[in-house]
């Protein structure tokens, strides 16, 4: 295995459980209401898949794209907190296993920034040197992975050379590729079953077994 001077993980499916798909479709329709509109939540429910942007929709009820994402990712940044305070998003047990590397440490995620900081702050998770979440404007919708544009920053920040990141989806793969690193990915539950279109430099079936392998490397 490659000796690395840096590890970076996804957030969502990685550190913390993936996000309850109602509460985002909530805070979609949540979104919409603040301009005035009601929408079916079936008619939103796409909205929160691979392109999170209800074009169609904000074209429908005339309302300016910019606006609304940033209305949606304020609510949507805003119930995700709540349901973790009621107990949703749990750190998963493996995590603490992070503790054992020595090598400086990344997260980057799809989430919303804001999102992202309130998780580590809530679960008290100091890991992490430098963290990336997406920022609430469509721009930055944009640079969500796979585009590698929050890795590479991350790298930055971190001065790696040859970092590995870790992701439970196929976008962290392509993303971890196009940012030239090699990637793994981490067979959760909710992903235990999941094909690939394209294949991870690892797969591990939790964070121990990363980072033993990783600590082995060194």
């Amino acid at each position: 295995m490659t000796e690395y001077d840096a590890v970076v993980f996804d957030n969502d499916g990685v550190i913390v459980e993936p996000s309850d798909s109602d509460v985002l479709l909530d805070a979609v329709v949540d979104a919409f209401a603040a301009f005035g509109v009601k929408v079916d939540p079936n008619e939103v429910e796409a909205s929160i898949g691979d392109d999170p942007v209800p074009r169609e929709l904000l074209q429908k009820h005339d309302l300016d794209p910019e606006a609304f994402w940033h209305q949606r990712e304020l609510t949507a940044s805003l119930f995700q907190q709540a349901h973790t305070r009621d107990g949703g998003k749990a750190v998963y047990e493996d995590v603490v296993a992070l503790a054992a590397l020595d090598v400086p440490l990344g997260l980057v995620s799809n989430n919303q920034h804001a999102t992202v900081e309130f998780l580590l702050a809530h679960h008290g998770l100091d890991y992490f040197e430098t963290v990336y979440g997406r920022q609430p404007t469509l721009a930055g919708a944009a640079r969500r992975k796979p585009e590698a544009h929050y890795l590479k920053n991350a790298l930055a920040d971190l001065g790696a050379a040859t970092a590995l990141y870790v992701g439970d989806s196929e976008t962290d793969v392509i993303a971890a590729h196009r940012a030239g690193l090699d990637s793994a990915f981490l067979r959760r539950e909710h992903v235990r079953d999941a094909a690939l279109d394209v294949e991870p430099t690892y797969e591990f079936s939790d964070l121990r077994e990363l980072v033993e392998t990783v600590t082995n490397s060194q």
